[in-house]
């Protein structure tokens, strides 16, 4: 990693928000258009269900194995290499004649935005100048949201004026456009060192990583659950326990590991990212089930709701920024804790909901959601990224990228088994599945959930507390 610039760096920050914003874009737009996806290609909402999940699993999976592979080889490249894989994976996507194709090829996206999402947040931080990485990082938040937020309506307009294919030919210029930039800023960047050792690369530990990983999403995902089978299940259960198993101990015996675990006792980058799993998991909890909520309990139409959900990213956006500049100031903790604080008043008062609730409260409980992201995500990134060595930046920025993904699956998954725990033993029905016709019951199941996760999220708000104050760097410039 090149020093920091003392005036830093718009053109790479340039670039690195780029990156960001396709991320949140590519996440998001493909889900608009599933419906005329699986109708053009003559399959059903599985098939369909497969390709998002595939690029999940790529995207999320190999985050913080593409994160080291940065640090030893270079983020810049790292950055490059993602941006042609995305610009390839999504070229052949809009070109894809089957579901299997589909599939395939979104897997290739998902490995670019692995690759960008992996080391982005340290090139940002890079590019920024000193004392500044916290503004950075809110910048970096604002950016994805931004995607996250346009890209279901880019979406839209795009499948109705061109075709769902355009939903990924679109993203070939703007890769292109960030391929260029990184490739003009690695002129700049002096040849490394003759004479200089090789690095080495940890590829059974990142295959084993990188298995345990997939092994524990089939596991939580209900819908692959069903699909596979009891037998099934077993072998994933028993391939995730020897792979985990195996890769600590290789771990902790390869001169140059995947995961170095001597990091974790720095307690300021445990901390916050132990924070970041629960708020990542508590929060993807709280908003899959609002939309049944809004819809089939309270009767508002599609068009309201869309509109009450534009209200989370509207305060991530224009917030985060702010964050940013307080963690530059007082630390990560003030503005993150904050953060956590806001998301658990959110859930509790999704624990006092009711059948005839006025559509406000739940419109209170997304906007404290946006506002949770905002202070708590740019402030937390500083948490994870400024207080370990600058030859592990990739690894932080990677884990960044992998709580969120695991928190997607957990949260998914953890609102999933409430939801039913509560809605059988409300109605009386042990093997009843969750369903709004019952509202008394959906509402009370609802309530339950609400409670639970607000007894997670204090345990984030007392992880968040327990980082540190942030005054004492750890070697952040050796």
């Amino acid at each position: 990693m090149q020093p920091l610039n003392p005036r830093g760096d718009p053109l790479l920050l340039s670039n690195a928000l780029l990156g960001a914003f396709v991320s949140g874009a590519s996440i998001r737009i493909f889900d608009v258009a599933m419906p005329t996806v699986a109708a053009d290609l003559n399959t059903d909402v599985v098939g369909v269900l497969w390709a998002v999940l595939g690029f999940s699993l790529a995207s999320g999976g190999l985050s913080l194995v593409f994160g080291r592979i940065g640090d030893l080889y270079g983020h810049h490249k790292m950055y490059g290499v993602g941006y042609g894989v995305f610009l390839l994976g999504s070229l052949f996507c809009g070109l894809a004649q089957s579901i299997t194709q589909l599939v395939a090829f979104r897997v290739l996206q998902g490995l670019g935005v692995a690759m960008n999402q992996a080391v982005g947040r340290a090139l940002a931080f890079e590019a920024a100048a000193p004392g500044r990485g916290g503004r950075a990082q809110g910048y970096m938040t604002t950016a994805f949201h931004m995607g996250f937020l346009l890209g279901p309506s880019l979406g839209g307009l795009t499948i109705d004026y061109v075709g769902w294919r355009w939903t990924f030919f679109g993203f070939v210029p703007l890769a292109g456009i960030g391929a260029l930039l990184i490739f003009i800023h690695l002129k700049r960047i002096p040849p490394r060192p003759t004479g200089r050792p090789r690095p080495v690369v940890d590829y059974l530990g990142a295959t084993l990583f990188f298995v345990s990983i997939i092994s524990l999403v089939l596991m939580l995902d209900r819908r692959l659950a069903g699909i596979m089978g009891t037998g099934l299940q077993a072998l994933v259960a028993t391939v995730l326990v020897a792979c985990s198993l195996g890769f600590v101990y290789w771990e902790r015996r390869f001169p140059s590991p995947m995961v170095n675990f001597a990091l974790f006792r720095d307690r300021m980058f445990t901390f916050s990212s132990l924070s970041l799993l629960i708020m990542a998991t508590i929060y993807v909890a709280s908003s899959v089930i609002l939309p049944f909520y809004l819809q089939d309990v309270l009767k508002l139409s599609p068009t309201v709701i869309g509109f009450l959900f534009v209200i989370a990213p509207i305060f991530t956006v224009t917030l985060a920024p702010l964050s940013g500049s307080l963690a530059d100031r007082f630390g990560p903790r003030p503005p993150a804790t904050f953060g956590v604080l806001a998301l658990l008043i959110s859930v509790l008062l999704g624990g006092v909901l009711r059948v005839d609730s006025h559509w406000i409260l739940p419109t209170l409980i997304l906007g404290l959601g946006g506002l949770a992201n905002a202070f708590f995500n740019p402030a937390n990134s500083v948490g994870i990224m400024n207080y370990i060595p600058r030859h592990y930046m990739g690894f932080a920025s990677g884990t960044i990228s992998l709580m969120f993904g695991l928190g997607g699956v957990f949260g998914v998954s953890l609102a999933s088994f409430l939801m039913t725990m509560g809605f059988r033993a409300s109605s009386g029905m042990p093997y009843a599945e969750p369903t709004p016709a019952m509202a008394g019951a959906f509402v009370s199941a609802l309530n339950f959930t609400f409670w639970i996760t607000a007894a997670v999220c204090t345990v984030g708000l007392i992880t968040s507390i327990l980082r540190g104050d942030g005054k004492r760097p750890s070697s952040g410039t050796t």
